[in-house]
């Protein structure tokens, strides 16, 4: 009996650092795919401001974060544009996007860039995952302000949840709100503590990298994140079956 617990001891051991490795070279390869996103004014300073985050998928073109990301308009006398920053470091570079899809229901947004394509993520099959399954997500928590250094937090999906934001009083209750209560879809319940910039960050297999879902706050902030003092110890994510829906309802190919 001791003899076989050595040996499981000794199996742990060995196979911990192997996974370790495999997660090291997951989130090499996920990092790439991982962009800022927000508005470029050239007339202002400063001319970038991110809003949150987002991932490619697709041909490397279309891009996904959190609707509520996106800015209510842009102003046009000051040449404003919504904009995907890519790269890493103090020297992001700024591509213009433009915004294809909207849902407010599911939270999502979907923009397309043009120029040389960027390494895409793949969307699992759509399927929900099990309570327990070991995720992770990759984004901006605090915004660029060192410059744009992308941050990995890893958990698992607590539980699955209908969507209904919480009220204090009814006067606090918004139509949106409403709609929601009146047709809850379920969302993943994580351990891992989300941002404010994490909005719209990918949530992913740990093991191989497939996205499964994307990360949004709104669903315990109401229509505001908190600030970063006092960051909600849970957090949300859409499964990913809503995003190929809004996909296949705005006939977007992304391949």
């Amino acid at each position: 009996m001791h003899k076989l617990l050595h040996l499981l001891f000794l199996g742990s051991v060995l196979i911990t650092p192997i996974a370790q490795a495999d997660f090291v070279a997951v989130v090499a390869k996920i990092k790439p795919s991982v962009v800022g996103i927000g508005t470029h004014t050239p007339t202002s300073r400063p001319q970038n401001t991110l809003r949150g985050t987002g991932f490619v998928i697709g041909n490397g073109l279309y891009i996904v974060t959190n609707d509520h990301v996106l800015p209510t308009e842009l102003d046009k006398n000051l040449m404003q544009k919504m904009a995907v920053f890519i790269g890493s470091g103090k020297e992001a570079k700024v591509r213009e996007a433009e915004i294809v899809a909207t849902s407010s229901l599911y939270d999502l947004a979907i923009l397309k860039i043009s120029g040389t394509p960027l390494p895409a993520m793949t969307l699992s099959n759509g399927d929900m995952e099990a309570d327990g399954s070991a995720i992770a997500f990759t984004g901006f928590p605090i915004g660029a302000v060192l410059g744009l250094y992308p941050v990995t937090h890893r958990g698992i999906i607590s539980s699955t949840t209908p969507t209904v934001i919480p009220a204090v009083a009814a006067e606090q209750i918004t139509l949106k709100m409403l709609k929601r209560m009146k047709n809850p879809y379920l969302v993943y319940q994580l351990d891992a503590t989300a941002y404010p910039g994490n909005s719209g960050s990918a949530m992913y297999d740990k093991t191989t990298g497939e996205v499964l879902g994307i990360i949004n706050k709104v669903f315990v902030q109401s229509t505001k994140e908190s600030v970063m003092s006092t960051p909600s110890g849970i957090t949300y994510a859409i499964p990913v079956k809503y995003l190929q829906e809004v996909l296949r309802k705005n006939n977007i190919n992304i391949n």
